[in-house]
């Protein structure tokens, strides 16, 4: 686990600087980096037991490093709702990600990871969250799908107490520059 986290970090901070170093490199390029900011509200289907559904708000910090690539930074909170009489797990999840324009500068490619901190009566998990995704952005409306893994939070597996959570959310958001 403590290997896979290292391999994040030193991608993470090999594409950082290979994409600054290829906006500073373009001569005549006048592109203003800027900041922006999306609230947005997320729905997700949670592919293992006891999980039904997952509901959640999020906040969402984006740097522009150039017109095609971007840092993020995100947080909110989410809920996974269990039937019965199980108490539902409420998280925080905190990420750091990397957007990159695929398609005129409205389709991206996003990739998130960070951690998610439960809050709930019952739960004092804490995990790992990697979150790949798929969006299309225009200039004030963001929609995207994403997967995301966690695993460290409780699961049910064959009938047996088991650890990891798979699930596909939609995102929509509304964003605006600062």
């Amino acid at each position: 686990m403590k290997n896979k986290i290292k391999t994040v970090a030193i991608l993470f901070i090999l594409v950082l600087g290979t994409t600054t170093a290829i906006a500073q490199d373009i001569p005549g390029d006048t592109y203003q980096q800027k900041f922006k900011l999306g609230i947005g509200a997320s729905v997700a289907y949670p592919f293992e037991d006891p999980y039904n559904l997952n509901v959640g708000g999020d906040v969402r910090l984006q740097y522009d490093l150039s017109k095609k690539y971007s840092l993020t930074a995100t947080t909110g909170f989410s809920n996974l709702f269990v039937s019965g009489d199980n108490n539902d797990l409420g998280y925080i999840p905190a990420k750091l990600g990397f957007k990159a324009f695929v398609l005129k500068d409205k389709f991206y490619l996003m990739g998130e990871a960070g951690a998610a901190f439960s809050v709930t009566n019952k739960h004092n998990d804490k995990s790992l969250l990697l979150s790949p995704g798929i969006g299309y952005a225009t200039k004030y409306i963001d929609v995207s799908v994403r997967y995301e893994y966690l695993p460290d939070f409780p699961s049910i597996r064959n009938n047996t107490a088991d650890k990891g959570l798979g699930q596909v959310a939609l995102r929509l958001a509304y964003g605006f520059k600062l």
